[in-house]
């Protein structure tokens, strides 16, 4: 079970809840794998396990070199593939492997363990909220395709607001698009210390950081509440009702 860590100050009730979608509600490396698979073989590239995985890394360093503002979005789509293909001397070019990639990728969702759930019982008793750094286009396309519209009073996607997570003006631009909104009554609840718990603390909001595989919590950093399965939320947020 996750440990909560309590603002000393007195606590508000929760009305607005602002998730995470990758890895969070949707299983992103089961989708990644799977739509890197189907990429590959359409382009003609191998698709070894020691290439998948190393893509994944790659991926993700790209992704949070970008959290940091140190490259641009297009930067990250293309030069993941070049450095993988560079480093495993693999002929392709990189522009069909993202093209291509993308494509792929909208049409896969998986959910994270308890997610659909979990989102059936918070919805009609708090606001909900998307909030993503991914790509636009496959974004909505895997939330329509997974049903998830419903459940969201917005979705925010930070192609379109043109900055992203943790940048405190991606969330100012949500809290703007949030009717009667009030910073102690709002929690953001995702995987990512570097763009969702970071940027929670930017914008002076509660969070609560989902760490299924129990990491060790930074000592310098201040989070609110942490769970190790999301069957714990609810626990979170009626802690937040006393």
């Amino acid at each position: 079970m996750g440990v909560p860590f309590l603002k000393e100050k007195e606590l508000q009730m929760i009305k607005n809840i602002l998730f995470d979608l990758d890895d969070t509600i949707l299983d992103f490396h089961k989708c990644e794998r799977t739509a890197l698979k189907e990429t590959f073989i359409k382009i003609g590239v191998e698709h070894t396990d020691k290439i998948l995985d190393r893509y994944s890394q790659i991926n993700d360093m790209y992704w949070k070199r970008l959290e940091k503002g140190e490259i641009t979005r297009e930067q990250v789509l293309l030069g993941r593939f070049e450095m993988l293909f560079e480093e495993m001397g693999i002929e392709c070019s990189s522009e069909l492997a993202w093209k291509t990639y993308e494509e792929m990728l909208g049409n896969q969702y998986y959910f994270v363990e308890g997610a659909l759930e979990l989102l059936e019982n918070l919805y009609g008793n708090y606001r909900l909220y998307i909030v993503s750094n991914g790509t636009a286009s496959v974004q909505d396309r895997r939330i329509a395709t997974a049903g998830l519209e419903k459940y969201f009073e917005k979705i925010f996607i930070s192609q379109k607001i043109g900055v992203n997570k943790p940048d405190v003006r991606f969330f100012q631009t949500c809290f703007k698009e949030i009717s009667d909104f009030r910073i102690e009554e709002t929690i953001i609840i995702g995987d990512s210390l570097s763009s969702d718990i970071q940027g929670g603390i930017h914008a002076g909001i509660k969070t609560c950081w989902y760490n299924p595989k129990n990491l060790e919590k930074p000592k310098s950093m201040r989070i609110d509440y942490i769970v190790n399965s999301l069957d714990e939320i609810e626990e979170v947020l009626k802690e937040e009702e006393l």
